[in-house]
């Protein structure tokens, strides 16, 4: 899905490497897709790799990069780790031994040391060692690009917004097909739906961490955001629909859409799933329902899943529904034959996307619009 989104942006080569898609292009384009990503996590500039075989050989790498010319020793840095398969036996002796380099760098080029910060560092630094080589990065992304700056107070969303939007992707979900959300939470999903309807760029109201680097062009960056803002749609060209059965969760969601300026384009509702009627005779469904881990114990899982399975097959006939589970038990008691199963994690949870064609079901109401809450 990411490398599919690469080639959108304009990156004409993406390849695949290990957790991740890599590419060449100019630094403008590193702006882009920090920008524009609705996939990425982070975007990591590759400032430089070699060969190693023991920790001074790491060190050494590190030392000899020009990391005074990307960044200031008033600046604080963090740096973390990574590995496959390294030889070598402590990952946190690494950690320090790079981070010593680092700061040896600045003590010889400036005479100043950076402090390290390991919680809000201006600048994160990145290290990735394979059997035989270490890549170092700089995080140009600073905050993950999941954070949007849409959110606000303490309330966290059970699903990231790149993972939502990569469901939407995998759902095979376009901005001129109907998008319903029965069990919206929060509003993750219908406000990934939205950005992408209205092509809103999803980093357009943050901040990134290439912002604090020296080599930052600040005014090719300022005419990419602006260029960007240009491109808005002022409306959704199809419907999306949003409710919950909780009406602590619609006045979060409704106001996360208002903060990002897309509550016109989402018709938004108090409402138990089950008592829900098909907006339209055909349409695409996301649903993620609690799993046992958080909200639901089991037991009350188990039969809700008969009763899911009946609801669509009743009055959702031509419509797709994509169901995002970490319970595995729901293909057995839906009632309906998944046309896909796709393995996906949700942080550390490992889920399963779940694709019903809903082609078979008894008569069903047509519902009148809900009213925008």
């Amino acid at each position: 899905m990411l490398e599919e989104e690469l080639h959108s942006l304009g990156v004409p080569t993406a390849t695949k490497t290990e957790g991740g898609v890599g590419f060449r292009a100019p630094w403008s384009t590193l702006y882009q897709v920090n920008l524009n990503s609705h996939i990425a996590s982070r975007v990591l500039w590759e400032v430089g790799q070699s060969p190693y075989r023991t920790e001074h050989d790491v060190y050494r790498a590190a030392y000899a990069l020009p990391w005074s010319e990307w960044f200031t020793p008033a600046q604080t840095i963090k740096v973390k780790v990574s590995a496959r398969r390294c030889p070598l036996p402590s990952l946190d002796f690494l950690t320090l031994r790079i981070k010593d380099a680092v700061c040896d760098t600045f003590a010889a080029a400036r005479q100043r040391r950076p402090n390290v910060d390991t919680e809000r560092p201006h600048i994160k630094l990145d290290a990735f060692l394979d059997p035989s080589t270490v890549t170092f990065y700089i995080d140009t992304s600073g905050e993950p690009l999941f954070k949007r700056g849409h959110r606000t107070g303490s309330v966290e969303a059970p699903l990231r917004e790149n993972l939502a939007a990569g469901i939407l992707r995998l759902a095979s979900w376009t901005p001129n097909d109907i998008l319903l959300d029965p069990m919206c939470g929060s509003g993750t999903i219908p406000l990934e739906a939205a950005l992408m309807a209205r092509r809103i760029a999803p980093g357009i109201s943050r901040t990134f961490g290439f912002e604090r680097l020296l080599v930052h062009d600040a005014p090719r960056w300022n005419h990419l955001r602006e260029a960007a803002r240009a491109k808005q749609a002022a409306q959704a060209p199809a419907a999306i629909y949003a409710s919950d059965r909780d009406p602590a969760m619609v006045k979060i969601a409704q106001r996360m859409f208002q903060g990002a300026d897309v509550a016109p384009a989402i018709q938004l509702k108090q409402s138990d799933i089950l008592n829900l009627d098909a907006p339209a005779d055909t349409g695409v469904m996301v649903i993620n329902p609690p799993y046992g881990v958080r909200l639901s114990r089991p037991d009350e899982l188990e039969s809700f899943y008969p009763k899911l399975g009946d609801w669509l097959k009743q009055r959702f006939s031509g419509w797709r529904a994509y169901v995002l589970t970490g319970d595995f038990r729901l293909s057995k008691l839906i009632g309906l034959t998944p046309s896909k199963r796709i393995p996906l994690y949700n942080g550390a949870l490992e889920c399963r996307l779940y694709e019903f064609m809903i082609v078979q079901g008894g008569a069903r109401r047509r519902l009148t619009p809900p009213n925008q809450t």
